[in-house]
């Protein structure tokens, strides 16, 4: 478990992490990992109600050891978004010694991947999780240094927090658009327009 911050001066609350709920014994965590490259992989192509069933057969596992892995369909979901939600933090901290606008660049457009699928993660959980609030909280504090390390060079505009340029960001990435090559030309409008 790792803390965040709920609110400025609030007390800090454990948030869940991917290694807490891998299992111990290597057979396991193997399977455990298979299910979760699975899950994502089917959930980015059939949506939020892919098959467990399918999940299972693509992990090479059955059925039983993916309900001994993940009781309910959110518990595999909420696996899934911890896993995405750490290697974006991860992602922060490998550019975060770069230069200032190449090292935000760079986490925003992992961040981008990571929204594609959050909407898909989103639209199959209940909506009684605390783990997306408490993962957002931890995301966010990842990226706001490297915003700030842009502000503070001037390149980007000092009004900006990371929780604009977020949401900015998600914005675009929920349009539909034309093809590929548009969501780009957009993607690159939006992130410009944060430069000071």
């Amino acid at each position: 478990m790792s803390t965040v911050a709920t609110a400025a001066g609030a007390e800090a609350r454990p948030v869940p992490t991917l290694a807490a709920r891998r299992p111990r014994r290597a057979d396991a965590a193997r399977n455990f990992d298979a299910l979760l490259d699975a899950g994502r992989e089917a959930f980015a192509v059939d949506g939020p109600g892919a098959s467990l069933e399918d999940i299972a057969r693509r992990a090479g596992v059955g059925i039983g050891t993916l309900y001994r892995n993940f009781a309910t369909r959110d518990d595999l979901i909420e696996t899934i978004y911890l896993g995405e939600i750490e290697q974006l933090i991860r992602a922060a901290h490998d550019v975060a010694g770069g230069e200032p606008w190449p090292a935000l660049r760079a986490w925003l457009d992992r961040f981008i991947d990571y929204v594609g699928t959050k909407h898909v993660l989103l639209a199959g959980l209940n909506g009684a999780s605390t783990v997306f609030a408490d993962c957002r909280a931890s995301m966010m504090a990842a990226g706001a240094p490297l915003l700030e390390r842009a502000q503070q060079a001037g390149l980007v505009k000092p009004e900006l927090s990371i929780g604009d340029v977020v949401k900015l960001v998600s914005a675009v990435t929920a349009v539909v658009v034309d093809d590929d090559a548009q969501r780009q030309r957009l993607i690159d409008l939006a992130i410009g327009s944060i430069r000071a």
